[in-house]
């Protein structure tokens, strides 16, 4: 089991090189819903995304050994952006990076800033992911992964210390689920500040691989989901996310693609926020009532803000009005 104090030791560790986010109340969502609604503005971190907590965590504790083997890893593209980042100020020499050749453009650009070996490979994370594994075999690297390790998930549950710091009365947590290192890490280290705070994560339609997992009591990974343009969320739910949310799994909720779409174009319209499709997945539900939050004190983890403006143009052309 993880402790509190993991969660407090990696606050410190991390502390120099990432934004403690701001918590704003969103004073549309809360007159629509009839709650009070706070949004955590993850997008503002440097890399446009939560994952760089998780990856500054993992990286930060590396030893010289471990350092020296080179490292690897696979990526829809956030936590790439994050180990590149991480790796930069901690002084890491030999990055390689790989990453679908889907990945945003609005992602791959800020990759190509960093010194890092960027490979595309496959058409979805679930093919990168070989294509790394299949490298840290071959030269010896130490794979780091987007989700699936515990290193990783105490640094994403980093955020949920810093909501409940910022916002004490918080009564639910509504966050986007991918591959769990985010939702695990969030849930376990709010339980053990504020055990009544209630989780409720929100997955595509297209890739419920958590919500599946759950009912079927076992870890789905990997997940051969459907197209979907939260790229962040789509494939498998990992091991350990899974071993961590089991004995108290949170709520999952569904949302379709269009209801994402809405998401993203009311978080512009009303909150001048550009935020990306993984990351719009935690206020669509409010939108459409899904997730009820009247007369409760609701935080939605805006994950981040990596938006392909080609994907904004479209969005816009085809919702003029959400």
């Amino acid at each position: 089991m993880l402790e509190l104090v993991n969660f407090l030791q990696a606050k410190r560790r991390i502390r120099p090189y990432i934004h403690h986010t701001p918590l704003i109340r969103s004073d549309f969502l809360s007159e629509r819903t009839g709650g009070e609604v706070w949004l955590k503005l993850e997008n503002q971190q440097p890399t446009g995304s939560f994952k760089v907590r998780g990856a500054l965590n993992k990286l930060g504790q590396l030893s010289e050994a471990e350092k020296a083997q080179g490292i690897v890893t696979a990526s829809a593209g956030n936590h790439a952006l994050g180990v590149a980042h991480a790796a930069a100020v901690l002084g890491l020499p030999q990055v390689d990076i790989f990453v679908p050749q889907t990945a945003p453009d609005a992602k791959l650009n800020k990759l190509r800033r960093f010194p890092i070996t960027l490979h595309l490979a496959g058409q979805t994370y679930e093919d990168a992911h070989q294509a790394a594994a299949n490298f840290a075999a071959q030269s010896g690297a130490l794979e780091i992964s987007a989700y699936d390790d515990l290193d990783v998930i105490v640094g994403q549950g980093t955020a949920g210390v810093e909501i409940l710091a910022d916002l004490p009365t918080a009564e639910l947590i509504v966050v986007p689920v991918g591959g769990g290192g985010l939702v695990s890490g969030v849930a376990t280290a709010v339980r053990h500040i504020n055990p009544a705070c209630h989780i409720i994560g929100v997955q595509p339609e297209a890739s419920p691989a958590a919500q599946l997992s759950f009912a079927q009591g076992r870890a789905i990974d990997p997940y051969d989901h459907a197209p979907t343009i939260a790229d962040g969320l789509a494939g498998g739910f990992g091991v350990r996310p899974f071993d961590l949310l089991r004995q108290h799994p949170p709520d999952i909720v569904l949302v379709s693609e269009a209801h994402i779409r809405q998401a993203i174009l009311a978080l512009l319209a009303e909150q001048q926020l550009v935020i990306e499709p993984s990351g719009a997945t935690a206020v669509a539900p409010l939108l459409t009532g899904q997730v009820d939050v009247a007369g409760k004190t609701a935080v939605c983890i805006l994950t981040g803000g990596n938006l392909a403006m080609n994907l904004l143009r479209e969005i816009i052309t085809q919702l003029p009005n959400y």
